[in-house]
């Protein structure tokens, strides 16, 4: 059977589809769409001069939302903006409102929740009957957190359109009033950040210390990432093979994923042992392609070793000819089997020093069916059963005489859409265990650890120099005394 990559038209249209998934890029495309639309007739007889100079009104308040993420709890601050407005300006088009809503409910659940999952993944038709709760419930930085979304885009459409309506009957808004009113959302979005804004995980601040070893002490290093995998419920899961490998091996009970929580972010920075403000991947939304600084493969092809990346699309922004790709344009059933069957192939072809693979089943079904229900216990499960049979395939090739497996999560996933970036329950720890012939047996490891510790330890195990902005300590506890690094 062929095994699919993503096309460069795949690509493409996932870095296109980032601009209206990203919280960040959609809330200015929404808005500027919506009074497009709202506004066609007036736009058609060549009135643009107030709806642009109205817009350049509008920027400081746009600039503002764009800046700042409002995360969890603090999103329920924006309401303040939109009652201010109200109270000091004019009533609002509620029209204009009324349009709004309902175009983005539209847009999140009916053409998003439905047509592109239908599409993309293979979701029934009928997925608009339960993806609405889940945009209500979610809290991810996506567009597709309503109780964000909704109070900004209100107020933008509502300081536009009054500005706009004033400056056709030849009035304008209060300016100073407006200036001020502006001042003091700023100032609020200032104070919250600055004041409350106090759970981010807590990043090392020096780099990887000692040396890692002269000589590789594993031929390969495997590493199987589960996408989106919650950690309470893959221990609810039926996983008798992963839990096997788990009593043989490490795991780390408290291992913490790095902020934002979003994919590209946390594979970014798990291969390069760093945090977003130094590899410069901030969301899944990328601006401008590949990291700013080593990855492991930089770090194996010093010593003349490869190292070889598996997974979709949007890996290739960051880490671009290291990755092997599988199109995620395909039915939910299938998608894990396929990479599963190309991890095979590429280990036939290539037999690479470090293998990474992602199995994406499980972030789909949570995205597009939520987390707390049977469908993502059952992907994971099956998760469990591909990778019992990809290792049991190593094995039979020869492949893990001397090999270290390392089993883990890139995130969680919060309640509604599988949410994920904001660090909300269920996704700021992840599941992580190690395996081989180095690591201790039953090892249950409580302290507190990062992601980013990945790059420094699959280094030191095949003989490479740590990646340069390494930040994470080697995951020595796991290590047998003979395999530990040398401080």
């Amino acid at each position: 059977m062929k095994l699919k990559s993503a096309s460069k038209f795949e690509k493409t249209a996932a870095r296109c589809w980032n601009l209206l998934n990203e919280g960040k890029p959609f809330t200015p495309i929404f808005v500027i769409g919506t009074m497009m639309i709202f506004h066609f007739q007036e736009l058609l007889h060549g009135e643009w001069f107030p709806f642009l100079i109205s817009l350049l009104f509008t920027l400081p308040l746009f600039i503002l939302y764009f800046y700042y993420d409002f995360p969890l709890f603090l999103r329920n601050y924006l309401w303040i903006p939109v009652i201010g407005y109200l109270l000091l300006f004019e009533s609002p088009n509620l029209a204009l409102w009324g349009f709004g809503i309902g175009l983005y409910f539209f847009f999140t659940v009916f053409f998003w929740g439905t047509f592109y999952y239908h599409l993309r993944i293979g979701t029934d038709w009928l997925n608009f009957t339960r993806f609405w709760k889940l945009v209500l419930k979610n809290s991810d930085s996506t567009s597709g957190n309503a109780q964000e979304q909704l109070p900004k885009f209100l107020l933008l459409l509502a300081v536009w359109d009054g500005m706009m309506t004033n400056l056709s009957t030849g009035e304008l808004l209060p300016t100073t009033h407006y200036f001020i009113f502006c001042g003091a959302v700023f100032a609020l979005a200032f104070i919250l950040h600055h004041f409350l804004f106090d759970w981010k995980p807590k990043q090392y601040d020096s780099f990887t210390s000692g040396v890692p070893s002269a000589e590789a002490l594993n031929d390969k290093v495997v590493v199987i990432v589960i996408d989106g995998m919650r950690k309470e419920r893959f221990y609810e899961a039926n996983t008798p093979y992963l839990d096997g490998l788990m009593e043989k091996g490490t795991e780390y009970l408290n291992m913490e994923t790095v902020y934002p929580a979003r994919t590209v972010v946390c594979f970014s920075s798990m291969f390069t042992g760093t945090y977003p403000k130094e590899h410069g991947m901030k969301s899944n939304m990328v601006w401008k392609l590949g990291i700013k600084v080593e990855s492991i493969f930089d770090s194996l092809r010093k010593v003349g070793k490869k190292g070889k990346m598996l997974g979709i699309a949007h890996l290739v922004d960051s880490f671009g000819q290291d990755v092997e790709t599988v199109t995620a344009v395909m039915h939910k059933d299938k998608a894990d089997r396929n990479i599963i069957n190309k991890a095979k192939k590429i280990m036939e072809e290539q037999d690479p020093d470090l293998f990474i693979v992602q199995l994406i089943g499980t972030d789909q079904i949570g995205h597009s069916r939520g987390v707390l229900y049977d469908e993502y216990i059952e992907k994971i499960e099956e998760a469990d059963r591909l990778v019992q049979e990809y290792v049991e395939w190593l094995e039979a090739e020869g492949k893990m005489e001397n090999t270290t497996l390392m089993i883990c999560a890139d995130h969680g996933q919060a309640d509604g859409i599988g949410g994920h970036g904001h660090l909300d329950e269920g996704e700021r720890f992840v599941p992580f265990f190690m395996v081989g012939p180095g690591v201790k047996q039953g090892e249950k490891i409580q302290e507190k650890h990062s992601l980013v510790s990945m790059a420094p330890t699959i280094a030191h195990l095949l003989g490479a120099p740590f990646p340069g902005n390494s930040r994470g300590p080697v995951l020595n506890e796991a290590l047998k005394e003979s395999w530990m690094q040398h401080e």
